[in-house]
């Protein structure tokens, strides 16, 4: 039997019970290696009505969205109408932020790795028309700046929104329309939707989120984020086979399986060239990143890939490029880390001889015996954060979400302790999935030796004085 085939075995007599095991209604996985594919179902996409998910079903692939705009930019590039070291306000003379000298320099290379440094998370809903996009831009106008573009790493969802209206602007089209037409009818997909009036033709599957920490996931009361951010990943669904043929394609030297060159070598190459280093955050995220692509260096080679994540659905996609290796996995709901955790930490070892690092874990020793670096206010658009240090030398985080996250936030306000993991990063136990630690990384000088950003992906700005 070979590899894949045992594979392929594995997952028809284990996927279930580990999606029951941890509260996941429904999954769907494909693997590719040694040029095959192979995929599996397991569960149910909606509870309510009891549909069971199967190989064709469509699920949110949520932040890997941003590989798919991230191409269909290098798309641009290899015909010559965009530069990615030449300013946005090029492409998009109306383009303005709070800080109109950033806006004014900030680069379409600086969007595609979220170095641009302006605040990131604005899900504004501006409707369902195919302008959504241009006006979320033009709402951008007093978003504030927090570092000079091209410092340091934050992620950041509008980059990608303001990347999704550049391409809007040299294509003549919508952004769903650039998909379909220039990603989508190319590499042949059958089982792939922009939005939710093309999911509907499919088995599409629905997120599912627990009314109270260790409840039994329930259907989510939207499909959705709004429309204005499919560009950043609000939006796209798909099978895990059609995902999977979209990497087949960049790891095919940008050729499609009937041979049409969809992007050309040297623009996917690119994309996979380290760009900017991540703070320490674990095996949680990256080491770095490229252009779209999470560049992983894990013991066994180089893995590149990315994460997404919407209203209750969880999207995992790994990729080992030297050794034509790609899994994918789509979820929606219950505690899918764990899941991931179990099925890539086998799967990467037995066909790439790739070893997944553990998550991140508390670590006493590594205690620093001064936490006043730490201490102080911090905040963001969509959520306050106040670190407090105590007398026995513990630190603690309590964080109250804004805007929409406090709209979907099961509990308004956390306070949580802060344990020590290594360096200047702290881990806090995650609620809602029991087991797991969310690093914090304290990074930057305030020049008074105190921390200028906590960061657990996206960079929190002290406020404070």
């Amino acid at each position: 039997m070979s590899k894949i085939s045992e594979i392929e075995t594995w997952l028809q007599e284990n996927l279930a019970a580990l999606l029951a095991e941890h509260q996941v209604p429904g999954a769907a996985i494909a693997v590719l290696a040694d040029g095959e594919v192979i995929d599996h179902a397991a569960g149910l996409v909606n509870k309510a009505i009891r549909v069971e998910s199967t190989v064709d079903s469509v699920f949110q692939i949520g932040s890997i969205t941003k590989v798919w705009t991230t191409t269909l930019a290098m798309q641009l590039v290899d015909e010559g109408k965009l530069d990615l070291d030449r300013p946005v306000v090029d492409y998009l003379p109306e383009f303005t932020l709070g800080d109109r000298e950033a806006a004014a320099t900030m680069t379409v290379r600086q969007l595609t790795c979220h170095t641009a440094g302006f605040e990131g998370d604005i899900f504004t809903d501006t409707g369902v028309g195919d302008d959504c996009v241009e006006k979320l831009v033009a709402t951008l106008a007093d978003v504030p700046q927090l570092f000079a573009p091209g410092e340091r790493f934050s992620y950041n969802n509008a980059g990608y929104c303001v990347l999704g209206r550049v391409i809007e602007v040299l294509r003549g089209k919508c952004w769903d329309d650039c998909v379909r037409d220039h990603l989508f009818a190319p590499l042949g997909l059958t089982h792939a939707a922009s939005g939710p009036y093309d999911a509907i033709r499919y088995r599409a599957a629905i997120g599912h989120v627990a009314p109270s920490p260790g409840a039994d996931p329930v259907p989510a009361p939207v499909w959705a984020l709004t429309r204005s951010n499919s560009p950043a990943g609000a939006m796209l669904a798909m099978r895990p086979r059609d995902l999977l043929t979209f990497v087949r394609m960049h790891l095919n030297d940008g050729k499609a399986d009937d041979g049409t060159q969809v992007v050309l070598p040297e623009s996917l190459l690119a994309m996979r060239e380290p760009q900017v280093k991540m703070p320490d955050l674990g095996s949680i995220f990256s080491n770095q990143w490229g252009l779209g692509w999470m560049l992983f260096d894990w013991d066994g080679g180089k893995v590149i890939g990315h994460d997404g994540g919407t209203i209750g659905q969880s999207a995992f996609l790994r990729v080992v490029p030297e050794q034509g290796v790609a899994i994918a996995l789509l979820t929606n709901g219950g505690e899918p880390l764990h899941v991931y955790q179990t099925i890539f930490g086998k799967l990467l070892d037995e066909l790439a001889g790739i070893k997944m690092p553990e998550l991140p874990g508390p670590n006493p020793e590594a205690a620093p015996a001064d936490l006043s670096r730490y201490v102080g206010e911090y905040s963001s658009r969509v959520a306050d954060t106040v670190v407090t240090s105590d007398d026995e030398g513990r630190l603690w985080m309590e964080r109250t979400p804004k805007e929409i996250f406090a709209e979907l936030a099961n509990a308004p306000v956390t306070k949580d302790e802060l344990l020590p993991y290594r360096g200047d990063t702290f881990v806090a136990s995650v609620a809602q999935l029991p087991g797991v630690y969310m690093p914090h990384a304290f990074v930057g000088d305030d020049d008074q030796g105190r921390a200028r950003f906590i960061h657990t992906g996206r960079a929190d700005r002290r406020v404070s004085q």
